[in-house]
């Protein structure tokens, strides 16, 4: 059964750290007093790329064998994901490759292209260009680098909940968005090997609750996905996410894509940070009251990103 310890994460955190930063816990006054918990957001917006997306890739291929370096690595992804494996390869002197479908966007094919990784075109859909991905590994004998379903991967991203115990080590709970599931599975971990006590709550968009679903039947589910926000549409999870869900996060609450982007504008307004989607979903649970905890509790939100997609906020209808 896969499960880390603070100490394999320290490990992990020692190996990545000359090329990450150590993102701020920054207090949130005016969340503190609309929830009645004390509020700090880790303001993952300010790492490398962008997100927390480089922390995973950068500790796998630390890992990876001189011959899977010499051959090069590829992932399929139009967002954060094409973006950290490109940095991390780049640093690691390794090839990397990018499958994008052939409708994404050119601010994210110049991005990844920026990071020095090879774009690949193919088809109109994610699941067209992960086939395109499979390919090349056989083809070319590349190493696929999962956006979320990987253990070397998992351990990356839950460095991020090793900072939040190290910086507040007596939080008692945490509050993550969940797209696949990798980085509520680092982060679970990471704070629960601290200190079982600690509450871990994931969410979700109401539109493509995959994770949600999976817990609820028990059995990981394939869903229809309608969200359009980026970092949460997930049609399936990955399994070894949702085997250390079941077994370390004490909640999953959904709501609605409409709140999340109001949440998005909120934290704009009042907390002077730029966060995509995904990353405002924590605290738009917070202001929707999804998160039930006794008064004046330390909580943290995970804001995990800050690469927002303009063309998603301009094209919602807000009446």
């Amino acid at each position: 059964m896969f499960t880390l310890t603070v100490r394999d994460f320290e490990e992990v955190r020692a190996r990545i750290a000359p090329h990450i930063k150590h993102t701020p816990l920054l207090t949130s006054r005016q969340l503190s007093e609309l929830t009645g918990y004390d509020v700090r957001l880790k303001a993952e917006l300010f790492q490398r790329v962008g997100s927390y997306k480089i922390r995973g890739p950068l500790n796998k291929m630390a890992l990876m064998s001189e011959e899977q370096k010499r051959r090069g690595v590829v992932c399929s992804s139009a967002g954060n994901h094409a973006q950290g494996v490109a940095l991390a390869a780049k640093i690691h002197g390794i090839r990397a490759v990018v499958c994008m479908a052939e409708n994404a966007t050119p601010a994210k094919i110049a991005a990844t292209k920026g990071y020095g990784a090879e774009v690949v075109l193919h088809g109109t859909i994610w699941d067209e260009a992960n086939e395109k991905a499979k390919e090349l590994v056989r083809d070319e004998g590349l190493t696929y680098v999962h956006p979320f379903d990987d253990e070397q991967l998992i351990a990356g991203q839950g460095t991020l909940g090793l900072e939040i115990i190290q910086d507040w080590p007596n939080v008692d709970a945490v509050v993550v968005p969940i797209g696949g599931g990798g980085l509520i599975s680092g982060v679970s971990m990471a704070v629960k090997s601290h200190n079982p006590n600690i509450k871990v709550i994931g969410v979700e968009s109401s539109d493509g609750p995959a994770m949600q679903k999976s817990v609820e039947a028990g059995s990981l589910q394939t869903i229809a996905c309608n969200t359009i926000i980026d970092g949460l549409r997930v049609r399936r999870c990955g399994e070894l996410n949702f085997s250390v869900v079941q077994r370390f996060v004490d909640d999953i609450v959904a709501l609605p894509d409409r709140e999340i982007f109001e949440a998005v504008v909120w934290i704009m307004e009042r907390c002077k940070l730029v966060v995509e989607g995904a990353a405002a979903a924590p605290v738009a649970a917070l202001l929707h009251g999804l998160v039930q905890l006794p008064a004046g509790s330390r909580v943290v939100c995970v804001l995990s990103g800050g690469n927002v997609n303009l063309d998603e906020l301009r094209g919602l209808k807000w009446n």
